[in-house]
């Protein structure tokens, strides 16, 4: 495996992969890699004729300095993943390498609307430091590809949304949320959970699957009860909720009666942990 981490070597790599026109795929992390993204990086390669991994935790995206620096680092382990899934090519830049002039006052990229509702108005600030750390890994990269998880929902519908309103040459492939056999999505933040909340944290995904169960068995009738009995349920369990509530799962607005395809989305607190989740569900007359 190559490791990259500086920007001019990856621009002269990427130059070599063009000229042999090579087909790339970007899987982008923050590291501390779980079987999510090695399944991210076992589906890019059925697209691909090589996969670029990138590890940066991108300081732009966290609203606070003490979540930034208690995000687990596990470069080690990383690389030893990496290399056993025969990744081709790492690129693992620090801060300096990718905000050489600090983050005050950097050029930034915002997706308007999106950036600013349910998650973006939890986490004012998270979702442009998102965009624009992935268009900044978009211009030195050049993908091809790019491989994202449909946990992150709100953040995978943002960035579709980015790079067609941008026009960039890159198609955007999203793989279903990979769980443990509990139910609970694999996160690098779970890590994070005591004994007590890992034996909590399954509820939240259970009562999503609930819920949906409950709308669809309802024909789209009682959503708010539904939704209101369901959070009610999780707080009484220990969590603190964010967001639990549903939307059109096209556009995230709030879903009126004509919507067919909705999304059940969640960001809750388990302990000093947030987890979300999400799923999606089609009403059928």
């Amino acid at each position: 495996m190559n490791i990259i981490k500086n920007i001019h070597l990856l621009e002269k790599k990427i130059k070599e992969l063009k000229k042999k026109k090579k087909v790339i795929g970007l899987v982008p992390t923050m590291g501390n890699l779980h079987n999510g993204h090695i399944k991210l990086i076992l589906l890019a390669k059925k697209y691909v004729d090589i996969v670029i991994v990138s590890i940066f935790i991108n300081p732009m995206q966290f609203n606070n300095l003490l979540d930034f620096k208690k995000y687990p680092k596990t470069f080690e382990q990383d690389c030893y993943i990496l290399r056993k899934e025969k990744v081709e090519i790492l690129f693992c830049p620090d801060i300096h390498e990718m905000y050489p002039h600090g983050l005050k006052n950097y050029t930034y990229v915002d997706v308007p609307k999106l950036s600013n509702i349910i998650e973006g108005r939890a986490r004012p600030g998270h979702f442009i430091g998102v965009t624009t750390i992935i268009c900044k890994l978009f211009n030195l990269v050049q993908p091809n590809f790019s491989f994202f998880g449909e946990k992150d929902y709100q953040q995978l519908l943002i960035v579709k949304k980015l790079v067609k309103e941008l026009n960039y040459p890159i198609k955007i492939i999203s793989l279903p949320t990979i769980r443990l056999e509990n139910g609970l999505a694999f996160s690098s933040r779970n890590k994070h959970l005591n004994s007590l909340e890992q034996e909590k944290a399954p509820y939240l995904y259970k009562t999503i699957e609930h819920t949906c169960n409950v709308i669809i068995q309802n024909k789209g009738k009682k959503i708010p009860k539904t939704i209101n009995i369901s959070r009610q349920y999780l707080i009484k369990k220990g969590f603190y909720i964010d967001i639990f509530d549903v939307y059109n799962s096209k556009t995230l607005n709030p879903i009126s009666k004509e919507n067919k395809s909705i999304i059940i989305l969640a960001s809750v607190w388990l302990g000093n942990t947030r987890l979300i989740d999400n799923k999606k569900i089609i009403l059928k007359n």
